[in-house]
């Protein structure tokens, strides 16, 4: 196995560049990533952040994503929507071990939005993975929600059914939600209007003042 290319940057300095950049000086691109905040951006704003993140996961170093997952979620969350615009197959298999393992609180979000991304069997057989292990644990409410929307989001792309038997009655997506507000079809609909706005702003323009 090659061994990776060296960091061009200093680790803060990739950072600065890959987690902090945004269109906005209040907040960093983390904070646009969690939870899909970058949806509800106007409109000339969200174009500009997708288009940014879009050159930004095409021009970042194999090396600076691996030091970007680091036990940090905020630039956890940014590799991983990185890894997944950029299609970077070669991180599948690290992405799926972090999601299972769930060691921080909202990097999972990143996680399963860069397996919907890379769009594959193998990506839809991690996320079963993952769901059919967390599920069996109601006490952990961890990132089942993204898991299951992704996965859902996948079925559709692929023509498969990997979510189906857990949203049989009475299954495990019934037993873990016990009754809350998570309705499967408004989980695929939040992850796939995510991709979808992903896609259509790849083919866009550069923004002005881009390096």
């Amino acid at each position: 196995m090659p061994l990776p290319e060296p960091m061009p940057n200093s680790g803060t300095d990739t950072l600065r560049r890959y987690v902090m950049a945004t269109p906005s000086p209040k907040t960093g691109r983390y904070l646009d990533l969690l939870h899909g905040n970058f949806v509800r951006l106007p409109t000339e704003e969200r174009t500009q952040f997708l288009q940014t993140l879009r050159l930004d996961s095409r021009s970042v170093t194999d090396a600076e994503l691996e030091f970007m997952l680091q036990p940090n979620w905020r630039s956890r969350i940014t590799a991983a929507w990185m890894i997944g615009l950029d299609h970077r197959e070669q991180f599948r298999e690290r992405i799926g071990a972090l999601l299972l393992a769930s060691e921080l609180t909202y990097a999972g979000q990143g996680y399963c939005i860069a397996l919907a991304l890379l769009g594959t069997s193998e990506d839809a057989a991690l996320l079963t993975a993952y769901l059919d292990h967390y599920l069996r644990r109601p006490e952990c409410q961890y990132d089942q929600e993204w898991a299951l929307g992704a996965l859902l989001h996948l079925d559709g792309v692929l023509g498969t059914t990997h979510a189906a038997g857990f949203l049989e009655p009475d299954g495990l997506w019934s037993q873990w939600a016990n009754d809350r507000n998570r309705l499967p079809e408004k989980l695929r609909q939040h992850i796939g209007e995510m991709c979808t706005l992903a896609d259509e702003y790849a083919q866009h323009d550069a923004p002005p003042g881009h390096s």
